[in-house]
């Protein structure tokens, strides 16, 4: 019996429902109007006049209920839709209908709100995801890329765009997906080599599950490690080789004092002349030696300045006059830093590049620079054999010159990372090597 009520729209129930509200009236009105004593001209002129009334009445109360239910569906859409722009006007409080009103405009302000503030908190989290010096992918259940940031993109040296829709098996991240979390890998990217640690969780987006895979290169702080251990190597080396310096010293100087006013056989003296002669000569040079390698633990803190690249690195190349430095250019950048460490650190690569050039019999080296982003890239090259025993080129004490100390990678290195940068060494495909220091432009900001 109720099916067929069921299946009727709310419009439709309205309308039957107000007609039947107003049937007995209209029924018990038009039984009077034909029973009674009137001409059939009024009875049909007043009967229209009745029923016309009645369907008038109905649509208006129709319109009534339906319209204000379409404005409230109208605007729940919006706001479903994210459109919060559109509000109901709200003349009186206290009827039922401007109380629906008045919360509807009240959630529409709550949902901008909560809008607004998840803008603000995905647009913070992006600008932190883009600034902070790990490695973030982010892979749907698929192992999809779906999320990456700037370190990743240098990581994998490709623009996000490019990365973006590949599976962990292309990216070679299949292990880092894998295994215990979090732990140490060794790993080699186009965008860096050496070891980094993998941590490894679960976000939602959109209730979309991901595996979110953090990547951070070990390979600075190790190395400030290392510098650290050899610091403390050296102060004990220096300290317990000048206690035998000194004396060494005092004693061949009184010994040639001595022989100056003692008669000894001629030959005998010349012998014990010469004997200290080399005692004191190598005393010295093992100083000056001790000297050069106590500067890795005594380089103080870089005292920024502005310091314009183009003139630095003219000035760096005219210092060198075993063979032509030519500088290829670059752009016109000025940058925060200690010009006098950053000079060091050119000459010992220029000198380095020299080195190697003059060993392979080439003709030049040349030195350019290039602005990336925030940070410029100084590219000294040569035409020697290139690099071949990579491992051991920023140890300190380590050389493959002929009288080389070891340490001007090691020093210009440290420069390098003082300012927040890094030094690299890499071979060129067209034969050769490749020192590139990478600076930030201002180190503070």
């Amino acid at each position: 019996m109720l099916g067929w009520w069921r299946r009727l729209s709310h419009d439709q129930r309205v309308v039957i429902l107000t007609l039947m509200a107003g049937l007995p009236g209209v029924a018990l009105s038009l039984g009077f109007l034909w029973l009674g004593p009137y001409t059939a001209r009024v009875q049909w002129t007043v009967s229209l006049l009745l029923l016309g009334l009645w369907g008038g009445v109905t649509m208006a109360l129709r319109e009534q209920i339906i319209r204000p239910l379409g404005t409230l569906a109208n605007m729940l859409a919006a706001l479903r839709e994210g459109d919060f722009s559109i509000r109901a006007r709200v003349t009186d409080g206290s009827d039922a209908l401007s109380l629906a009103y008045l919360e509807v405009n009240q959630l529409e302000e709550v949902l901008r709100n909560q809008r607004l503030g998840a803008v603000e908190a995905t647009e913070t989290l992006r600008k932190v995801l883009e600034e902070i010096d790990v490695a973030v992918f982010a892979f749907d259940p698929e192992r999809t890329l779906r999320i990456v940031n700037r370190a990743a993109e240098r990581l994998m040296g490709q623009r996000a765009e490019r990365l973006i829709g590949k599976s962990a098996g292309e990216l070679r991240l299949d292990d880092a997906l894998d295994g215990v979390a979090p732990r140490t890998l060794e790993v080699s990217f186009p965008g860096g080599t050496g070891r980094w640690e993998l941590r490894r969780s679960v976000v939602r987006q959109e209730g979309y599950p991901l595996q979110l895979l953090a990547l951070s290169n070990l390979s600075r702080a190790l190395r400030e490690e290392e510098r650290q251990a050899w610091k403390r190597i050296i102060r004990v080396l220096s300290h317990e080789i000048n206690n035998s310096l000194a004396p060494i010293k005092s004693i061949s100087g009184s010994l040639e004092s001595l022989l100056g006013r003692s008669q000894l056989p001629e030959e005998v003296g010349e012998d014990v002349e010469r004997g200290l002669a080399v005692i004191s000569s190598r005393a010295e040079a093992l100083g000056r030696f001790m000297a050069s390698y106590a500067t890795l633990a005594r380089l103080p803190q870089p005292e920024l300045g502005p310091v314009k690249v183009g003139p630095l690195v003219t000035r760096v190349a005219h210092l060198e006059t075993r063979l032509p430095v030519r500088v290829a250019g670059g752009d016109d950048i000025t940058i925060q830093a200690d010009a006098d460490q950053l000079e060091q650190a050119l000459i010992n690569l220029v000198r380095n590049a020299v080195d190697a050039t003059l060993e392979a019999e080439g003709t030049e080296v040349s030195i350019r620079w290039r602005k990336r982003g925030r940070s410029v890239h100084v590219l000294v090259e040569d035409q020697g054999p290139g690099v071949s025993d990579t491992g051991n080129l920023f140890v300190p004490f380590y050389t493959t010159k002929q009288g080389g100390s070891g340490i001007g990678l090691v020093l210009s290195r440290q420069i390098a990372e003082g300012h927040g940068g890094s030094l690299e060494l890499e071979n060129r495909a067209e034969g050769g090597a490749r020192a590139r220091m990478e600076l930030p432009i201002d180190p503070v900001a």
